[in-house]
C-alpha cells in the first residue's frame, strides 16, 4: 500500500505540473500573437489594464481548480492510507 500511495501522489503531482504548463502555453500563444500582429504602447497598455481585470477570473481560477483538486486527491489517498 505504501507504495501504491507514492505513486499515485507522483502521479497527481504531475498532472498538476502539467495543468500549470499548459495555462503557462496559452499565455504564451496570446503573446506570439500580439507580436505577429504588431505592438504599440497603446495595445500594450490595454492589453494590461484588460489582463488586470480578466486574469483573476480566468487565470487564477483555472490554477486554482488545478491544485484544490490535486490537494484533495493526495489528501483523499492519505486518509485512505492511513485507515
Amino acid at each position: 500500500m505504501h507504495n501504491g500511495l507514492i505513486i499515485f501522489l507522483i502521479f497527481l503531482f504531475i498532472l498538476a505540473i502539467l495543468g500549470t504548463f499548459f495555462a503557462l502555453k496559452q499565455e504564451e500563444r496570446k503573446m506570439k500573437k500580439y507580436e505577429e500582429e504588431g505592438d504599440t504602447i497603446a495595445d500594450q497598455l490595454s492589453r494590461s489594464l484588460e489582463y488586470e481585470s480578466v486574469s483573476l477570473k480566468s487565470n487564477v481560477r483555472t490554477q486554482i481548480w488545478i491544485y484544490s483538486i490535486t490537494i484533495t486527491l493526495a489528501l483523499l489517498a492519505f486518509f485512505i492510507y492511513l485507515f
